[in-house]
């Protein structure tokens, strides 16, 4: 990672987690007073150069949701909590991902970070999105904004996300990549709070 991104990773992450700290107290009391289970959701994704690491988020869906149903989750997933849809529906779930930044796992700006079984399916060219730190956002993730309502209008989500959807992300990172800088991710940034908050 040039120094320039890390730099800018590692400022504003740590900014971020001083300022939002208040707001992930009450996000963190929202989900405890619920079910009473974890606040924390720490799931085993694949990283830069296909290196292994612990990715958090705050939890969304029941204890032990992975064992009740399918890696992917599509809109109206009844494993999904009520305090989840709203953390979902802004994307606050994400927020604990500036620990991942600042440890130097994930870049603020880079190719959603994937699980080992569809890292396993790419073929030699979709490979090279691993020589990227994976990130919290992307261009992709801005353009499949909505990619939990396309999967659950699919008789088969996970056929249409590996076949369709995640080819298309992986080509849509690999290409910002060649141009990307620190202005641009910067953009990237404003972009994703614009389709949050519309």
């Amino acid at each position: 990672m040039r120094w320039e991104k890390r730099a800018f990773d590692f400022i504003f992450s740590t900014l971020g987690l001083v300022f939002l700290f208040p707001f992930f107290l009450i996000i963190a009391l929202m989900i405890k007073i619920e079910d009473g289970g974890p606040v924390l959701f720490i799931q085993k994704r694949v990283g830069y150069k296909g290196r292994p690491f612990f990715m958090y988020k705050f939890r969304t869906m029941v204890v032990d949701a992975e064992k009740k149903g399918n890696l992917l989750t599509v809109g109206g997933d009844p494993r999904i909590t009520k305090s989840g849809r709203l953390l979902r529906k802004f994307k606050l779930d994400e927020l604990p991902q500036l620990i991942n930044v600042i440890k130097g796992e994930m870049s603020l700006v880079g190719p959603r970070p994937e699980v080992e079984k569809y890292v396993n399916l790419y073929t030699n060219e979709q490979r090279e999105v691993l020589n990227l730190y994976p990130g919290i956002t992307d261009p992709a993730s801005i353009e499949y904004v909505n990619e939990s309502e396309l999967l659950a209008q699919s008789s088969d989500p996970e056929k249409l996300y590996v076949e369709k959807i995640m080819p298309e992300k992986i080509r849509i990172n690999l290409e910002y990549a060649r141009k990307a800088s620190w202005w641009t991710d910067f953009l990237v940034i404003v972009k994703t709070l614009a389709r949050i908050i519309s």
